[in-house]
């Protein structure tokens, strides 16, 4: 047996080198989400925003792979480079130009090119508005200049401007998904302080053994639930005939199918509905209006207005952006140049219409799922009495983004079983020829 054919023992060494590069990046991350920015007082600034009505849009910024609340180095992390890429993808679906670039290769080079700088562009935004926010907290900033404000500028700017990079070269370099592996690697390490905090307070008698199994139990229930949902699909059958090659010969007809996941548009509907209804809260934290007092206190976490208005507004994204991510029409037109067809249903428009028809009959059960998963932690804090760290929108961004690069690591194995199969076969294909020539 030579060195060709001999099998391998352990790990592919091409996929040690990307799990390796990937875990590096990662806590190159996380080492830097916890170095505080220069020239400013974090508990001051913790204390604040624990204390104020803006607190849950600082929740969701965190939640997403930020540190604002801790006003560290990369405190934007990547959501001005998420921004950005909302952006030009909800453009894909409403401007044809942006949408014909979206599918070709050049274009998407270019797109991704301008999704870093709108990423810049935002980041400045951002860092500016934080600087000026930390001004305004009594103790924050000892001594406020435009020296101290360009400082932090600079040091926000440039720490969300790296962690796109990182981002990228994890994609590029490792294994999985860069931008999404740094949301999940961010929401994991708020899991130990989370326990932590959650044996103070049974020390402290404010919370029982029962209310701890409970909130364990549902937790698992919560991530067996989301784990079900994410792989749950409806599989639409497609018939691809037979098709006449070169010299009469004849290719096979194949059975096929359209994957149609029930959770089509991820996480984002719970995003973008969070992001809308903590705004009464938020701005109500920046100004005296009674009004905006008044509404803030009407969208009170927990309370039905809160917990009906968030669930209608996860319904209505759910269907606006899974329509602007699943193009039926454009699947049809590339059904029909390939000679498939779903049975029983005729090619072009009235394929559109049918795929369109079964989308919006999937997406129901999926929405409400959504709703149901985000209501639950505000709910559970409420009755258990403490602010839990792991909620629903962090279950699904973490067993989703996981369940994803388990994917692309087996589908890494059988690439190269494959590649080594075929590199044997040669082999002795060649051996063969040798002991007959």
């Amino acid at each position: 047996m030579t060195a060709a054919t001999r099998p391998s023992l352990g790990m592919d060494p091409e996929l040690q080198k990307k799990i390796g590069f990937t875990l590096l990046a990662l806590v190159i991350y996380r080492v830097g989400a916890h170095i505080f920015a220069p020239g400013v007082n974090v508990q001051a600034v913790t204390d604040f925003i624990r204390n104020s009505a803006a607190a849950g849009f600082f929740g969701l910024y965190d939640t997403l792979g930020g540190g604002l609340s801790r006003a560290t180095v990369f405190a934007l992390g990547i959501m001005p480079y998420i921004s950005a890429s909302i952006i030009f993808q909800l453009a894909g679906g409403i401007v044809p130009s942006i949408g014909k670039m979206q599918k070709d290769e050049e274009g998407k080079k270019k797109l991704t090119q301008w999704t870093r700088y709108i990423t810049v562009g935002i980041a400045l935004a951002q860092a500016y508005t934080f600087a000026v926010f930390t001004e305004s907290i009594p103790g924050a900033v000892p001594v406020p200049t435009f020296w101290t404000r360009l400082a932090m500028v600079v040091v926000l700017t440039t720490g969300a401007i790296f962690v796109m990079w990182l981002g990228e070269q994890i994609t590029e370099r490792g294994i999985g998904n860069g931008m999404s592996l740094l949301i999940t690697f961010s929401i994991l390490d708020r899991l130990w302080p989370g326990l932590v905090q959650m044996v103070g307070f049974w020390r402290e008698g404010a919370l029982s053994i029962g209310k701890m199994l409970l909130f364990g139990a549902i937790l698992v229930a919560v991530v067996a639930a989301v784990t079900a949902m994410h792989l749950a699909a409806r599989r639409i059958p497609v018939q691809i005939p037979r098709k006449v090659m070169g010299r009469g010969r004849m290719t096979q007809g194949q059975k096929t199918f359209i994957p149609i996941r029930l959770i089509t548009a991820g996480v984002m509907p719970i995003v973008f509905a969070q992001t809308i209804i903590i705004v009464p809260g938020t701005l109500a934290s920046f100004t005296q209006n009674t009004w905006m007092r008044n509404m803030a206190d009407f969208f009170t976490p927990g309370e039905l207005p809160y917990d009906l208005t968030f669930a209608i507004l996860i319904l209505l994204f759910s269907y606006f952006y899974t329509s602007i991510i699943f193009n039926s029409v454009d699947l049809a037109e590339n059904l029909k140049k390939q000679g498939g067809f779903i049975p029983g249903v005729k090619p072009g428009a009235s394929t559109a219409d049918y795929i369109d028809n079964v989308l919006a009959r999937v997406t129901l059960p999926g929405a409400l799922f959504l709703a149901i998963i985000a209501i639950i932690p505000v709910t559970m804090t409420k009755q258990l009495g403490f602010q839990q760290q792991f909620g629903g929108t962090s279950v699904l961004i973490v067993v989703g983004v996981l369940l994803d690069t388990i994917a692309q690591i087996q589908q890494h194995l059988q690439l190269r079983k494959y590649d080594s199969f075929m590199k044997t076969g040669r082999i002795k294909f060649r051996g063969r020829q040798q002991r007959f020539m």
